[in-house]
């Protein structure tokens, strides 16, 4: 067997360590957030008609994590180095023409690579696929020259549990929310300035087109040429099409309304007090006892001082159903589903500024909001 050259051996540990640290980092990322990930997966079969596919949404993100994960642990170690090859050679084979045909129509903005820690557009993940495919060529060609670091079996019974951890970790984040917040509404932050677009930054550049129609004939023009002062022609449509977009502020969609329609956004923001919101994306999805459990801890709080809003998009009808004294807002899906990744989640607002998010799992109970209240007195 012909031995590499001192350049080669070189060119294929770098690649190894590359492709190794990519597909890691992208497992960990959508494992921190594993709900995220499903939503993206969602975001796919809406795009493509898939929707039949939605309920397997959740499932195919853990999986997809994983196998993401272990293919790149696999590499970067040396255990089961061929089988791990073998896993980024099928994942690229899959994701590579498909993010070359999300580039060409765009259906879906952020393919969702690097879940919600790093955001690429569409073309630059085609461009990461095509040099990771290129870095996969280089050590696909030399892997029959890998040899076993430890025996088979050992291999595998490390790789196994592994796995097991870390599906155990993505099911942790899923239950107990995200480790590590790569979302815009993180504890700490004061949501009203997050919605400020500063003064200067670039704004949204629209194409404007405006269609007339004159002898039967219709015409496209643009801003400089259109027949403003001949009556001869008949405006008949106007289009715009995005061309540029512009800063966009990390918070742009935060608008909280009453069943009756009222916006109480500013009213949330600027209470000085403790705010808790209870935030169920769809009420039916949440479960009767965690509704219960949250509703029990809605009311020991409108009794001790502390603002309660339970945030939902449901519809009206719905919402009315489980109408108990407590006060129910609505709030767009997307919105709920960003701002806390639990369903029930809570979020624990005081001048607007975050102070603490759970999941239904591992909400504090009724003493720590009256220690809380104790401690401000």
């Amino acid at each position: 067997m012909k031995e590499d050259s001192s350049e080669m051996k070189i060119l294929r540990i770098a690649s190894r360590i590359i492709i190794g640290l990519v597909f890691i980092f992208s497992g960990v990322v959508k494992a921190i957030d594993p709900l995220g990930s499903a939503y993206k997966f969602h975001d796919y079969f809406q795009a493509f008609n898939l929707g039949f596919l939605n309920t397997l949404s959740l499932a195919l993100a853990i999986f997809m994590c994983t196998a993401e994960f272990i293919s790149g642990f696999s590499v970067l170690t040396g255990l089961r180095q061929k089988t791990g090859i073998l896993g980024v050679l099928i994942l690229l084979i899959i994701f590579t023409p498909l993010t070359l045909i999300l580039a060409l129509t765009n259906p879906v903005s952020d393919c969702g690579c690097f879940g919600d820690a790093i955001h690429l557009t569409n073309w630059q993940t085609f461009g990461k696929n095509i040099v990771l495919v290129f870095l996969l060529i280089v050590i696909y060609t030399g892997r029959n020259k890998i040899e076993l670091l430890f025996s088979k079996t050992t291999e595998w019974i490390v790789i196994s549990i592994v796995i097991v951890l870390f599906i155990i970790f993505s099911l942790a984040n899923l239950r107990y929310l995200s480790i590590i917040d790569f979302l815009p509404y993180k504890t700490g932050v004061k949501i009203a300035d997050k919605m400020v677009v500063p003064e200067g930054v670039p704004v949204d550049q629209y194409q404007t087109t405006f269609v007339y129609e004159k002898n039967g004939v219709k015409k496209d023009f643009n801003l400089n040429n259109y027949p403003a002062n001949d009556s001869t022609w008949k405006f008949v449509d106007q289009k715009s099409v995005l061309v540029k977009r512009g800063y966009k502020p990390p918070i742009h969609d935060f608008i909280i309304t009453s069943l009756s329609g009222e916006d109480l956004t500013q009213q949330i923001l600027s209470f000085q007090g403790y705010t808790v919101l209870m935030i169920s994306k769809k009420l039916t999805e949440a479960g009767k006892s965690r509704l219960s459990d949250g509703f029990k801890l809605g009311n020991y709080c409108k009794s001790n001082g502390i603002n309660f809003y339970i945030l939902t998009s449901s519809g009206t009808e719905e919402v009315k159903s489980y109408e108990n004294g407590l006060t129910f807002c609505s709030a767009d899906e997307t919105t709920l589903k960003t701002m806390v990744r639990a369903n029930p989640g809570y979020i624990l607002l005081k001048d607007g500024t975050i102070l603490g998010k759970w999941s239904w799992a591992n909400v504090p109970g009724q003493e720590w909001f009256g220690k809380l209240l104790d401690v401000n007195k």
